[in-house]
């Protein structure tokens, strides 16, 4: 069994969670896509773990973690969040943690890149996390990237070094910054290379072999739909393809070994960054936005940045729903809407006065967007912790039939709380199935 999960939104769904839920469940955890940009939290007891380039794999001891050739990996960042985790108990090894070979390296010039290309955006500004993703993917796809192999050999790490920085250095030292120097960056990566290499191993054969002997295999997806950058709204992106398709070809996979996929789904919507995000809730819905982001905490866990906070957009989660094809729905934060005394949900767009009912392309088209809700009644009652849905107010679980009819798919699971216990399994989905060891 090899299952996809996939956030349905603009990101911080809540996949960390629902990973580490599933994945004692599973042998293998891997990532396929984005950098250390994605950040999550999960908490185990009075443990919260912040995870960043690492799948949420890595707390069960005898999961196998895997980071794909999708990914963009800075070493520093990524011996920084091992250091870390290793501080808080987690014992990662090369046997617990495999890189693969394919990988493409950020380096410390994509950062300093990353700044200056904001800065040139200026009012048109992507508001990206400024870790050198972006610029680490236009150097993959430019075909002048480092990958891990590449990084092994000194000599061609050295040449791919000063190739790259002497193009590099003229946008940076254009705009203000002091240039970099290739001697140093050399010689700060080599040793981060050296002690990656015990990690690394050519990962399609891993899978390839790990099929074979009927492993489990569950590939995490960073950032979310909305974010894909061929099918979310551009140019107000990442740099990558967090959907399904991407699952195969990031972690190197054929696509007809996938059995499954798992949509994460908020009971609202967040954005973080700049972008369209037709549901926001602006103005007179600030003290609305505010207690939810407060009851939420809807802040980055990575940047710590407020997250912006809007009404179910059920019109962008059906796209989500077709393009990735998902099997089963996990709904996150249940919890959250517990205060509310009534809660909205977009059902479909208006544009110029008529409607529309399919997620535009165009970023322009969204801004454009004037929402139509529905107005449904709030229960007003505590679901924290809930574990059974027959327990779940009547209000609340008519809520959770709303949105499923609404995006066409069966929710599976029902979070309600940030621990590992306070979910509801819903009996006879999809899902349950996944759940058996």
């Amino acid at each position: 069994m090899i299952i996809v999960i996939i956030g349905a939104q603009w990101g911080d769904e809540g996949k960390g969670k629902v990973v580490d839920l599933l994945a004692d469940r599973f042998d293998i955890v891997a990532r396929y896509q984005g950098g250390h940009n994605a950040g999550h939290s999960v908490y185990v007891g009075d443990k919260a773990f912040v995870l960043r380039l690492l799948p949420s794999g890595i707390i069960h001891e005898d999961t196998t973690c895997v980071l794909g050739n999708g990914m963009v990996i800075d070493p520093k960042a990524f011996f920084e969040e091992v250091d870390q985790m290793q501080s808080q108990g987690i014992s990662i090894t090369p046997e617990r943690l495999i890189v693969t070979s394919r990988a493409h390296l950020i380096m410390p010039y994509h950062r300093a890149l990353d700044h200056t290309s904001e800065e040139r955006l200026g009012n048109e500004k992507i508001g990206t996390t400024l870790r050198g993703i972006g610029p680490a993917y236009e150097d993959k796809v430019g075909r002048r990237g480092i990958r891990v192999s590449d990084a092994l050999s000194p000599e061609v790490l050295k040449l791919r070094i000063e190739r790259n920085l002497e193009e590099a250095n003229r946008i940076i030292v254009t705009y203000g910054q002091p240039p970099l120097y290739a001697d140093q960056i050399f010689e700060e990566t080599s040793a981060l290379v050296e002690r990656l290499k015990p990690f690394v191993c050519e990962t399609s054969h891993f899978f390839s072999e790990a099929k074979k002997q009927n492993k489990k295999i569950l590939l995490e997806g960073a950032q979310a739909t909305l974010l894909d950058v061929d099918h979310g709204t551009y140019p107000y992106v990442t740099s990558s393809n967090p959907t399904a398709g991407g699952a195969s070809v990031g972690a190197g996979i054929p696509p007809h070994h996938i059995t499954g996929v798992l949509g994460i789904v908020r009971t609202y919507a967040t954005r973080v960054g700049e972008g369209p995000f037709p549901t926001e809730m602006l103005d007179e819905e600030e003290t609305m936005a505010n207690l939810i982001r407060k009851r939420g905490n809807e802040y980055g866990s990575v940047t710590k940045r407020p997250r912006r906070c809007g009404w179910f957009d059920a019109v962008a989660t059906r796209y989500a729903a077709e393009l990735n094809g998902f099997n089963s729905v996990a709904l996150t934060k249940l919890d959250v809407l517990d205060a509310l005394d009534e809660i909205k949900v977009c059902i479909g767009y208006e544009i110029n006065g008529e409607r529309v009912d399919t997620f535009p392309a165009v970023s322009q088209d969204l801004r454009l967007i004037k929402p139509i809700y529905e107005t449904l009644e709030g229960w007003k009652s505590e679901t924290l912790g809930v574990t059974d849905i027959e327990k779940l107010p009547k209000k609340a679980r008519e809520y959770v039939e709303f949105l499923s009819n609404s995006i066409g798919v069966e929710i599976g699971l029902i979070s309600t709380g940030p621990e590992r216990d306070q979910t509801i399994i819903v009996q006879n989905s999809v899902m349950e199935g996944w759940f058996d060891k």
